[in-house]
C-alpha cells in the first residue's frame, strides 16, 4: 500500500535523524591520517550541523498556502488543475458540476449546484519533491470567516485575480486579510483566454487598489482566443502547453515579435525588486549582468518579506499557466519555519513567545475550524511546533481539559486518509476531540495559546421556526452544529415573542443555512422576514446612584452602586468596558465580578428598540452593603436597574449596519442607478471608468437594501451586478430613529 505525504515526510525525518552523525563517523574512521585538512572539515561538519539540525531539509520541502479570489475568479478550477498536474487527482471535473461530478473541492452538493464555494476545503499534493498543504476559500463576501480562518493558519496564499473584471471588491477584503495576518502571496492573473483579457491594466489596479508593491514575472504570447503561452522573464523562456489537458509543458525560444516588451518587462521586473531588496539593489546600479539564480533569490527574499508580491499569468480553464505557478509556489513562498508564529504563555502573564516551528519543541497546535462529520466532530489542527500522534494525551490549554486523540487524519477535501502521527508544519484533522474554534492543543508542558482569528458581528438576522413541531429535536440539533462551526452564525431567542432568531453575514449566508437544515436534517423551516442588526450607543456620560433594597421576611436584597456610564472613543476595539474605581471597601471585592455582570446583562438590550448597547464605559466609584443582606444576586440586580436608570441620561441613539456597495453596470445606465442609491440614502463614494462599464461605490445602509438584486436587474435590463460587505455601524437620522422606536413600541403593545 503506497504511504501518504505525512507519513513519506515523517519517514524522511527520521532517516535524516539517523544520519546526524554520519559524517563524524568517517572522520573517526579515518582518523590515522587526520591532518589539519581534515580536522577543518570536521569543524566545518560540526558548524553545518548546528546550523542545519536534522529536520531541516524537510520542513523546507513544505508549503501551507491557500487560494483566494473575489467570487467567479477561477480559484476552484484552478485548484482543480493543481490537483490534477500534482497527480492527486486524475480527472478533471468543472465547477457548477456541469460534468455530472463537479470539482473535486465543492463537496456539498450546495456548491456545485451554485457554483460557489460556501465551505473552505482542506488537501495536499505533492510538486518536485516538496508537499503542498492547499486550502480553497469561498469568494463570497457572506463567507468572510472561511477565508479569515484559513489565513490565520497558512504561511503563504495565492491571490486570483480575473483579467477582465481586475480588482474587484472581495479581492480587497481578501488582500486586506492577508496584511492582517502578515502572509505573503504571489497573485494570479487568470482567464486570460476570455474576451477583453488586459493582465497589465489587472497589474495596475493590484499597485494602486490593493497598494501592491509588484511585477510580473511572466509575458502572455497572445490574448483571448490567441492566448497559447507564458515567456518566463527570470529564465528568459518561454513555455507552451500541449496535451489533452496541457499536461506537457514545451520549453522553446521567446517569439521575435515580443522580444522587445519582454526586455521591457525583465528590467522592470528587476527594477521593482531592487526597490526592496539591497543585494539585487547593488548588481542593478552597478550595470552587472543578473542571472536567473540571483533574480530568483531576490524575489524570494522580498516576497518571503512581504516587501513584493509576483504576478503570475494564465487561463486555468484552458489548463494553461498552472505548473509555472506551482513553481512559483516553491521558489517564493515560505516554508513553515521563516514565518514568525507567536504564541502567549499564559503562565507569564501572556508574555508573547516566539515559536521556532521545529518538530522537537513541545506541541503547540491550534484548532481553526470545527465540522460535524459521518464518525463525530473533526476538528482541523494547524501544528505550529512538535509532533502529534495518535493515542497522544493532548491539553486544551482554553479549558484545561486532558483529551486523548483516537484517530488523527489528513483530508482530501470530503475524503480523509489515516494517519499515525503529524510535525510542524502539518494541517491535519482529529476526530473526538470536542473543543470550540480558536482553543490551542499542547503535550502538557507548556501553556501556551495561540491569538485567535477575528470574527466579524453578524448584520443580518431571521425569525426561523420548524412547520412541524415534531421536528423540533432535528431543528435544535441543526442550529446547535451550525453555531459551533460557524463563529459568523448566531442563534438566540427573542425574549418578546418567543421566536429563533438565526444571525449572520447576509441574505446568501442565511439562506444557504436554512437550504442545509431542510437537505441534511429534512426539517422544513418557516422563515420570517429578513431584518438587520441594530446597535444601540450612548452619546454623553451620565451617573448613577442606585441602592436595591427588598424585605420580605428572613434574608432579604440590598446593594448599592454609585459611577458613571460615558460613551468609548470612537474606533475603540472594544464595545463594553468596565472600571472597579471604588478606593477602600465601600464594596466587598467579591461582590465586584456579579455588577460587572449586572451591567454587561443590562446592556445586552437597550431601551430603544431592544437592541445590543455597544461602545460604552462604566465606572464604578462608590457604593454600599450590608453584613447581612448583600449578595451576588443583590448587586447584580442594582446594576441592572442601575443602568437602565441612568441610561435615557445619556442620550441614546440607534446605529445601523452601512454597507459598501460596489456595483458594475453599462455607463448608459449610471444616471440610472446613482439615482436609485439616492432614493435608498446611499452615499456615492466612487465613480470609475472600466471600458464600456461604470464602476460605482457607495456606502448603503442595509435595511435599504432588500431585495436589490432584482431592482438592479430591472434598471439595468439584467446587465448590472454588484457586491457588497459590511462597512460598520454608523447613528441613523432622527426620523429613522422616531420610526424605528415607534414600531419596536407597537410590536410590544401588539404582544
Amino acid at each position: 500500500m503506497a504511504r501518504s505525504s505525512a507519513t513519506r515526510l515523517l519517514s524522511s525525518l527520521r532517516r535524516s535523524e539517523s544520519n546526524r552523525f554520519r559524517p563524524l563517523a568517517i572522520l573517526v574512521l579515518d582518523g590515522s591520517a587526520l591532518g589539519s585538512g581534515r580536522r577543518a572539515m570536521s569543524t566545518a561538519a560540526r558548524a553545518k550541523e548546528e546550523k542545519e539540525p536534522w529536520w531541516k531539509d524537510a520542513m523546507d520541502r513544505v508549503r501551507n498556502i491557500g487560494i483566494s479570489a473575489h467570487i467567479d475568479s477561477g480559484k476552484t478550477t484552478l485548484t482543480e488543475r493543481v490537483l490534477f498536474y500534482t497527480g492527486r487527482i486524475h480527472e478533471i471535473h468543472e465547477v457548477r458540476g456541469r460534468d455530472g461530478v463537479g470539482a473535486k473541492m465543492d463537496s456539498m452538493d450546495l456548491e456545485r449546484e451554485k457554483g460557489i464555494t460556501i465551505q473552505s476545503a482542506a488537501t495536499y499534493c505533492t510538486w518536485n519533491g516538496y508537499q503542498i498543504n492547499i486550502i480553497d476559500t469561498p469568494g463570497h463576501v457572506d463567507f468572510t470567516i472561511e477565508v479569515e480562518r484559513a489565513l490565520r493558519v497558512l504561511d503563504g496564499a495565492i491571490l486570483v485575480l480575473c483579467s477582465v473584471g481586475g480588482v474587484q471588491s472581495q479581492s480587497i477584503t481578501v488582500d486586506r486579510q492577508m496584511r492582517r495576518y502578515e502572509v505573503p502571496r504571489l497573485a494570479f492573473i487568470n482567464k486570460l483566454d476570455r474576451m477583453g483579457a488586459d493582465p497589465w491594466k489587472v497589474l495596475n489596479q493590484a499597485r494602486s487598489k490593493l497598494r501592491h508593491h509588484s511585477a510580473a514575472v511572466q509575458v502572455p504570447i497572445g490574448l483571448e482566443e490567441e492566448f497559447q503561452g507564458l515567456v518566463d522573464l527570470v529564465e528568459m523562456k518561454a513555455y507552451y502547453f500541449h496535451g489533452a489537458n496541457g499536461e506537457k509543458v514545451t520549453p522553446a525560444d521567446i517569439p521575435q515579435n515580443l522580444e522587445a516588451l519582454v526586455t521591457e518587462k525583465r528590467r522592470e521586473l528587476i527594477e521593482v525588486v531592487s526597490e526592496v531588496d539591497d543585494q539585487l539593489a547593488e548588481a542593478f546600479l552597478n550595470d552587472e549582468p543578473i542571472s536567473p539564480v540571483d533574480l530568483k533569490m531576490a524575489i524570494r527574499r522580498a516576497t518571503v518579506a512581504r516587501k513584493f508580491v509576483p504576478v503570475y499569468m494564465g487561463s486555468a480553464f484552458k489548463n494553461k499557466g498552472v505548473q509555472p505557478l506551482l513553481d512559483g509556489v516553491l521558489n517564493y513562498l515560505p516554508c513553515p519555519t521563516e514565518v514568525e508564529n507567536y504564541a502567549l504563555d499564559q503562565n507569564k502573564s501572556e508574555e508573547k513567545i516566539l515559536l521556532p516551528g521545529t518538530p522537537s519543541g513541545p506541541l503547540v497546535a491550534l484548532a481553526f475550524k470545527l465540522e460535524e462529520g459521518r464518525f463525530g466532530q473533526l476538528t482541523y489542527l494547524r501544528i505550529y511546533e512538535g509532533v502529534i500522534r495518535k493515542g497522544d494525551f493532548i491539553i486544551n490549554v482554553n479549558t484545561g481539559k486532558k483529551i486523548k486523540v483516537p484517530r488523527l487524519v489528513r483530508m482530501h477535501s470530503d475524503e480523509m486518509e489515516d494517519i499515525q502521527e503529524a510535525h510542524s508544519g502539518q494541517i491535519v484533522a482529529v476526530f473526538g476531540v470536542d473543543c470550540a474554534s480558536g482553543d490551542t492543543f499542547t503535550d502538557g508542558s507548556v501553556r501556551y495559546t495561540m491569538t485567535s482569528m477575528n470574527v466579524p458581528e453578524p448584520v443580518m438576522s431571521l425569525a426561523v421556526s420548524p412547520v412541524s413541531k415534531d421536528s423540533g429535536g432535528q431543528f435544535s440539533k441543526a442550529l446547535n452544529r451550525f453555531q459551533k462551526e460557524d463563529p459568523t452564525f448566531r442563534v438566540g431567542l427573542d425574549v418578546e415573542s418567543g421566536q429563533t432568531i438565526i444571525s449572520g453575514m447576509g441574505e446568501l449566508h442565511l439562506d444557504i443555512y436554512v437550504e442545509r437544515i431542510r437537505r441534511e436534517y429534512k426539517v422544513d423551516a418557516k422563515v420570517g422576514k429578513p431584518r438587520v442588526n441594530f446597535r444601540e450607543t450612548i452619546t454623553q456620560r451620565a451617573e448613577f446612584d442606585y441602592l436595591h433594597k427588598k424585605q420580605s421576611g428572613g434574608q432579604g436584597q440590598y446593594g448599592r452602586v454609585c459611577g458613571y456610564i460615558e460613551p468609548l472613543p470612537l474606533g475603540s476595539p472594544t464595545k463594553f468596558e468596565f472600571e472597579n474605581l471604588i478606593i477602600g471597601q465601600a464594596i466587598p471585592s467579591n461582590f465586584i465580578p456579579a455588577i460587572e455582570k449586572g451591567f454587561r446583562e443590562a446592556s445586552n438590550s437597550g431601551s430603544l428598540i431592544g437592541h445590543p448597547v455597544e461602545n460604552v464605559r462604566i465606572a464604578l466609584t462608590d457604593g454600599a452593603s450590608h453584613a447581612v443582606d448583600s449578595s451576588e444576586l443583590a448587586f447584580k440586580l442594582a446594576a441592572i436597574y442601575a443602568f437602565r436608570k441612568c441610561y435615557s441620561a445619556a442620550k441614546p441613539i440607534i446605529l445601523e449596519p452601512v454597507m459598501k456597495v460596489e456595483l458594475k453596470v453599462p455607463t448608459e445606465f449610471q444616471g440610472t442607478v446613482t439615482g436609485d442609491l439616492n432614493k435608498r440614502k446611499g452615499i456615492i463614494v466612487g465613480n470609475d471608468q472600466d471600458g464600456d462599464d461604470t464602476v460605482v461605490i457607495a456606502h448603503v445602509p442595509l435595511n435599504n437594501m432588500f431585495g436589490y438584486s432584482t431592482s438592479l436587474r430591472s434598471l439595468t435590463q439584467g446587465k448590472g451586478e454588484f457586491t457588497m460587505e459590511y462597512l460598520e455601524h454608523s447613528p441613523v437620522s432622527q426620523d429613522v430613529q422616531i420610526q424605528l422606536i415607534n414600531a419596536h413600541g407597537a410590536n410590544k403593545a401588539s404582544e
